[in-house]
């Protein structure tokens, strides 16, 4: 399988590689930067080099359990065992980072504060929604909750990356956030980010090494999504008011 790096350091931007596999959906590699997309995280994109080519890739996805590097239409692909050099798109990866730590925070601080667990959510570069199992939501409370989240941001937390085995994972109710548990059965060990004193929680993606580094988010809107579902989205501030 795919030595995934972004796991463990989700700051490489670059490495290199052989291509281990040439399919019709995209190449294979023995390791990669890349990040696959799954858990409402989009896949990565960039750029692959070899002797005598370069393809950009347009998504980075994970089929039968391996990491496939979606390349651009009518791109020409390297060769079965061919050198490549794999080089994310920085400035977008760095943006999901952002946001993807501004959910988690966002997530840690509805439970701790209201006992909602999340039932759903996704993101783009700078702007995200979460579900929530609540009764109801308002404009104020979203307020509330922008006010309690960029303090938070704002105190420098530190972000963890561990991996714990997969049974004392499912033991602890507080790591897994989701209303239904979306780990498959074989991710063993589970791999956790812990948000210091904001949020712990089984995940699979991207993240910033600090809050602080999210910089200041706004709750854009609230919504009902059906009874017990609701919604709340948010926004990188400095990329939706440049």
């Amino acid at each position: 399988m795919t030595d995934e790096i972004s796991a463990r350091d989700a700051y490489q931007v670059s490495c290199d590689a052989t291509v281990v596999e040439v399919a019709d959906d995209g190449i294979v590699l023995d390791r990669t930067v890349f990040y696959a997309r799954g858990g409402g995280q989009p896949g990565d994109t960039g750029t692959l080099r070899w002797d005598g080519g370069e393809a950009r890739v347009t998504d980075t996805v994970k089929a039968l359990g391996e990491v496939v590097h979606v390349l651009e239409h009518g791109a020409a692909p390297p060769t079965v065992g061919a050198a490549v050099f794999a080089e994310i798109d920085w400035a977008r990866r760095h943006t999901l980072m952002r946001t993807h730590t501004a959910l988690h925070a966002l997530s840690g601080i509805v439970f701790t504060d209201y006992g909602a667990k999340v039932t759903g959510g996704n993101m783009e570069p700078g702007v995200a929604r979460m579900d929530f199992e609540l009764d109801g939501i308002s404009q104020e409370f979203g307020r509330e909750v922008e006010a309690k989240l960029n303090v938070a941001l704002q105190q420098d937390r530190p972000v963890h990356v561990g991996f714990i085995p997969r049974a004392e994972a499912l033991a602890d109710p507080d790591l897994i956030r989701t209303k239904v548990s979306l780990i498959p059965e074989q991710v063993d060990p589970i791999r956790v980010i812990d948000i210091e004193g904001v949020d712990k929680q089984a995940d699979g993606g991207t993240h910033v090494r600090s809050t602080a580094e999210v910089g200041t988010v706004r709750v854009v809107k609230t919504e009902s999504k059906g009874k017990a579902n609701k919604r709340m989205r948010i926004e990188l501030d400095d990329l939706a008011h440049p």
